[in-house]
């Protein structure tokens, strides 16, 4: 299994089994509602945060790889340029 599948499957079962520890718990319904409801907002502000975390990763990478990649084209364009030069007849 791929890294995310298996993040993804530990999510949802923490989530289902968190819902059904609610449920199955000895309160009234309202008190089991407001209970579901603030795990939900719990869980949301935890996978927003991580989520942006990681896009913040992948942007900084994407940038990092795209100065890389800018910079080997010009270094490439450089030795083009130079192999050009030296085996082009010179003018008199």
């Amino acid at each position: 299994m791929k890294t995310g599948k298996v993040i993804l499957v530990t999510l949802a079962s923490i989530a289902i089994g968190a819902t059904m520890g609610v449920l199955l718990a000895p309160d009234k319904g309202a008190s089991t509602r407001k209970k579901i409801t603030k795990k939900g907002k719990d869980y949301e502000k935890g996978f927003e945060k991580k989520f942006n975390k990681f896009i913040d990763g992948v942007s900084k990478k994407y940038k990092s790889i795209k100065e890389e990649v800018t910079e080997n084209a010009e270094n490439g364009m450089h030795k083009v340029e130079e192999v050009i030069s030296k085996v082009s007849p010179k003018e008199k």
